[in-house]
């Protein structure tokens, strides 16, 4: 009989627990999202012999048990909690061997509360560079715990543990570690009281529900109440009684590290302190920083050209192909306009996904993005965000959808919001199509020194957006409340060579989060808005077939001008056509009409389709096909006879596509990131209701 085992990695952030957890699991992983909240929950499982089957679960990394930020309440939660459904049968705590000092904290936390434990020793490749020993044997009998050397990069050592883990399941009884903690006095009668209210699993499992009553959901309000009464009778003080027990650790394990360590390195110049002095410099390290990232931006953009117009390409192909294979009916429409474009819509971001999180993960890897969020912390979180935003809002220059899935490791929820609500209005590639036609109406080319006129309003967009980006942060960051501490933690780890297993583990997960995630809700609201497209009452819509065709053969139209033409008839009369028309009232104080209505509906599956809606709408066959669109565009002229696309009426549409919400791809990865509708939502209203403000005025001034 198989018998199923929960074991939990656990350890400080850049310990290497990822590297383990895909050492053990391979690709059996799952990835969700942890009970009630947003933050991302991994496990996975293996075989580790014919009677059990093992379920890791990677727990947020910590410092200690006493959580500052969501993603620490949620691994003490899972210790604390028996009936959470990550509490754990045993735990593998992943320690740095180079960091020792600060890593035993929470080990020996850990094994105050009596869970079956193996240390799993990591980073010894480092430590050799370092010329650094440790005798991990005496280390083990030190503590009284289980003790493993192992390299997450290349697998050195899993093997063992996995041995060691058997002997744990095998063994009849858990084995007792010593404690490292004497609770005082005080802090004796404390958890006593509480253990009569409580089941726990010892005091010191008892202690830490006095110290963290009020942030652990799984106590009701009886219990938090009844704990509260006790702190309060007792007059127990968390805060002193917290410091007491972090210096007697230290005191304790201080010691048996001088024994344990063969070479203090405290004060020694290592190769990364030499990088560092130049990558965190307060001039070089910021020019070195912005120079990675216009790389990135660049890669993200350039490289990602090709591979998108080739899926692009070849689902239009398969579409054509199918229109001339399949009998001409709704199916076949149905396959070709709404599914293939739908699916299309979901894969033709796969390739900027893939290379934003390759490229952030080697930098990662190496070590250097711990240093660039800690750069620049300071000035973003004047703007109620977090030294990480920096590399989201960079990234949404290319495109928002990847940059907001990159906000994930940003672990306070309340900064990590304000990114994802601000980084669409950093205007990413898809706006390009856009900006480039409209541009044209609004500033005449010609050059002003080196530069290209035209050329400087395009950068002058991108520099709107980011102010526009930092001025929505920090109103928001007025208007959100958390109770979570805003201040930055991390460990600025040793320079490393990548691991590329890590690297292939970590795309997987993110490529195949979006297109299985996010890529659901695109395809459903693709189909609806193709629905809308192509139908609408019968009767008008043969109507204006006819019309179109009796107009098509009085003008001599070829067979594509003429199709054209039914299409542009027949998506006036359609329900998007009297979307439109219902909505024209509302967009004509911009200078839109209702064609241009349209457009900004059709467009709200992708910026890019702007253009080539405005092209059918416009019924631009029936021009010179020599002409280009901005000239066919120019030659539209109103039912007063005047110009469509005036200076007034481009400025106006740029600046609305500057600000508003224009992506359902966007809005559906906010909403898978976010869990919940409502920040879609309220990201929608109050960036189109910006767009809306400034175009109006804009139109109204320079109408």
């Amino acid at each position: 009989m198989t018998t199923f085992k929960k074991i939990a990695l656990l350890g400080n952030p850049n310990s290497g627990k990822s590297s383990l957890f895909n050492q053990l699991t391979g690709l059996r992983q799952k990835v969700g999202n942890f009970p009630g909240v947003t933050v991302e929950r991994k496990s996975g499982f293996f075989k580790l012999d014919k009677a059990h089957e093992i379920e890791i679960i990677d727990l947020p990394g910590t410092y200690s048990l006493y959580p500052t930020s969501m993603d620490e309440r949620i691994a003490v939660h899972a210790l604390l909690d028996p009936n959470n459904q990550d509490h754990p049968d045993a735990i593998i705590y992943i320690a740095d061997v180079t960091n020792l000092e600060r890593h035993l904290l929470l080990l020996t936390q850990i094994a105050d509360l009596d869970f079956p434990l193996i240390v799993a020793l990591n980073m010894n490749d480092i430590a050799e560079q370092q010329n650094l020993q440790c005798d991990e044997k005496k280390l083990s009998e030190e503590l009284g715990i289980d003790i493993v050397k192992m390299n997450g990069r290349t697998g050195s050592g899993v093997p063992e543990i996995k041995e060691k883990i058997l002997q744990l399941l095998n063994s009849n009884e858990n084995k007792k570690h010593a404690h490292f903690y004497e609770l005082l006095p005080d802090e004796k009668k404390v958890a006593a009281e509480i253990a009569k209210l409580i089941p726990v699993k010892n005091e010191y499992h008892a202690l830490l529900l006095a110290h963290q009553h009020k942030r652990l959901n799984y106590l009701n309000a009886d219990r938090t109440r009844a704990i509260q009464e006790i702190v309060l009778e007792n007059k127990f003080n968390p805060v002193n009684n917290q410091l007491d027990e972090i210096m007697q650790r230290y005191n304790k394990f201080i010691p048996v590290l001088s024994k344990v360590l063969s070479k203090s390195f405290a004060n020694a110049k290592t190769l990364t302190d030499k990088i560092d002095v130049i990558v965190t410099h307060k001039v070089f390290g910021p020019l070195i920083f912005f120079a990675l990232m216009f790389l990135i931006f660049q890669a993200i953009f350039s490289w990602s050209i090709i591979p998108m117009d080739w899926i692009d390409l070849e689902f239009a192909t398969l579409a054509t192909f199918l229109q001339n294979t399949l009998p001409s009916n709704l199916f076949t429409k149905l396959l070709t306009e709404g599914l293939i474009p739908g699916i299309s819509g979901i894969l033709i971001f796969v390739p900027q996904i893939t290379i934003l999180f390759l490229l952030i993960t080697l930098l990662e890897e190496v070590g250097y993005m711990s240093r660039a969020v800690y750069m620049f912390d300071n000035i973003m979180q004047r703007f109620g965000m977090n030294g990480r935003s920096i590399v989201s809002l960079i990234s949404g220059g290319a495109c928002a959808v990847p940059a907001i899935m990159s906000t994930r490791t940003i672990s306070n929820w309340k900064e990590r919001l304000i990114t994802i609500m601000v980084t669409p209005l950093i205007s990413c590639s898809a706006r390009i199509p856009v900006f480039a036609i409209l541009i044209g109406f609004i500033v005449p080319r010609y050059k002003i020194g080196y530069f290209n006129s035209q050329g400087l309003v395009f950068m002058a967009l991108y520099i709107i957006g980011i102010v526009a980006a930092l001025t929505s942060a920090f109103v928001f960051k007025k208007i959100l409340k958390s109770e979570e501490y805003s201040f930055l933690m991390l460990e600025l780890p040793e320079y490393r060579k990548p691991h590329w297993k890590n690297v292939f583990y970590t795309l997987y997960e993110k490529v195949s989060a979006f297109v299985f995630g996010a890529g659901k809700v695109i395809l459903i609201v693709s189909l609806i808005l193709w629905f809308l497209a192509s139908f609408g009452p019968p009767k008008k819509m043969k109507e204006a077939e006819n019309a179109a065709a009796i107009e098509s053969s009085l003008l001599h139209s070829d067979k594509e001008t003429t199709e054209m033409n039914i299409a542009s008839k027949k998506l006036e009369y359609s329900f998007a056509g009297y979307t439109g028309r219902l909505i024209e009232p509302v967009i004509k104080p911009l200078g839109f009409d209702w064609k241009i209505g349209i457009a900004l509906i059709t467009s709200f599956a992708a910026r890019e389709v702007f253009v080539g809606t405005i092209s059918t709408l416009y019924s631009i066959g029936k021009h010179a096909d020599n002409l280009t669109i901005k000239q066919k565009l120019q030659m539209e002229k109103n039912e007063e006879g005047k110009p469509v696309f005036t200076m007034a009426v481009a400025l106006s549409l740029v600046l609305f596509y500057l600000f508003a919400m224009q992506c359902m791809s966007t809005l559906a990865t906010v909403y898978r990131e976010t869990r919940s509708w409502k920040w879609p939502a309220i990201q929608f209203i109050y960036m189109t209701g910006t767009a809306y403000i400034v175009s109006l005025i804009a139109y109204q001034v320079f109408k």
